[in-house]
């Protein structure tokens, strides 16, 4: 019996000692993982290509930078161009339209371009223009800036009797099928190297609601807009930036309002004031990094 409860307490320890060593190695088999794993995640995340030697803006008024007391040289567009791009050595090409929808920017048809309303000439769509031109400076541009949507569904807003049209789902649907199946996958492949690769950053804003004072009812919408425009953005891993929250969010009364934008001056106007557009600008830069 005592050489049996020896011989026991002889092979506890060596069993013991075989737990921890086994447990021993799967903590360094784990933590040899983690640490092989974190440089791969930090560089997957890391997606900024940084500016190059073309900046295209891309979009519709806010884009083109249009204001109502005819200052169109001071949109976000311009102001992040001379406050940081222009000094690294970039050339801007802003084919932002004043009025252009998803739908016009796929088939042509904005408004403004027969009026003038656009910065730089292009023949055919804005689409078709932007694609045309990001092949002719393959891995030149960037950033490419993007702002659409707006017109497709802020024009359901009824300011007067602050209700929203019927068609407003029909409307966000339609704007999300342009972006998912025909804007965003002609940029992303055309801002793409052979190995598949983005070669610049193609970034997007959200919006802000220029009513909420007037008719706070339309917030809920403006967010729903923007959530949309959000999800649409990030099945192409393209990045938004939250001009909405830089406006004020969702606070009503908004006190940046009167300030950032026209609405309540004489105009009436729900465009960004050279104000609104330089916090607009700060959002971009901010955003992504430089």
């Amino acid at each position: 019996m005592e050489t049996s409860h020896a011989t026991a307490h002889s092979l506890m320890p060596t069993r013991r000692t075989r737990i921890w060593m086994e447990f021993g190695t799967l903590i360094a088999l784990l933590a040899t993982l983690v640490f092989a794993i974190i440089p791969q995640a930090a560089h997957a995340q890391s997606t900024v290509v940084g500016p190059k030697q073309y900046d295209l803006a891309l979009g519709d008024s806010l884009a083109f930078g249009q204001q109502p007391n005819l200052d169109y040289n001071d949109g976000y567009v311009q102001q992040w161009y001379r406050s940081d791009l222009q000094g690294r050595g970039e050339s801007l090409t802003d084919y932002g339209c004043s009025g252009e929808t998803t739908g016009t920017m796929i088939y042509g048809g904005c408004v403004g371009y027969p009026i003038g309303l656009i910065h730089n000439y292009y023949v055919g769509s804005q689409l078709n223009a932007a694609v045309n031109f990001l092949h002719a400076h393959a891995g030149q541009v960037s950033p490419v800036t993007l702002d659409i949507g707006a017109n497709d569904f802020f024009f359901d807003i009824n300011t007067t009797f602050c209700t929203v049209s019927s068609n407003w789902t029909n409307d966000l649907a339609n704007a999300d099928s342009n972006l998912t199946n025909i804007i965003l996958p002609q940029l992303t492949s055309a801002m793409k190297d052979q190995s598949g690769r983005m070669t610049g950053d193609l970034i997007m804003m959200n919006y802000y609601d220029p009513y909420q004072n007037k008719c706070p009812n339309t917030v809920p919408y403006v967010q729903q807009a923007n959530q949309h425009l959000a999800a649409d953005a990030a099945k192409f891993g393209v990045p938004i930036v939250d001009v909405f929250t830089a406006f004020g969010g969702a606070t009503v009364p908004n006190p940046n309002t009167c300030t950032y934008t026209w609405y309540c001056s004489a105009y009436a106007d729900i465009h960004s004031t050279t104000t609104g557009y330089g916090v607009i600008a700060n959002t971009f830069k901010q955003g992504i990094g430089y």
